[in-house]
């Protein structure tokens, strides 16, 4: 889980591997770590939609990656649209529309 401190609190709860970043440089260099773990390769990065923007690019080169799958989610400042436009993009390209009526 890539995301501010308050929002990856809750996934350290669960048990899961976070990184509380700051700033886009931050958000870069942990995902730069996540995915080039090797001997722990990671199946779902969870990233908050606020350091999403910072990392479109990187994030891009993974949607067709069937081992990695990068899941935007809100920060506590709420949604910014882009998980759900990320998962009707996904939705559209695998049934070939846009199946979600909005």
């Amino acid at each position: 889980m890539i995301g501010g401190s308050d929002t990856v609190i809750g996934f350290k709860a669960l048990g899961l591997d976070t990184f509380p970043v700051n700033s886009d440089e931050e958000a870069s260099a942990a995902f730069k770590q996540i995915i080039q773990t090797e001997n722990d390769p990671y199946a779902i990065v969870y990233v908050e939609e606020t350091w999403a923007e910072g990392l479109s690019s990187a994030i891009h080169k993974f949607r067709s990656d069937p081992e990695l799958a990068i899941i935007l989610i809100p920060g506590r400042d709420g949604s910014r649209g882009m998980g759900l436009q990320a998962l009707k993009d996904a939705v559209e390209k695998a049934v070939g529309s846009d199946i979600t009526g909005d």
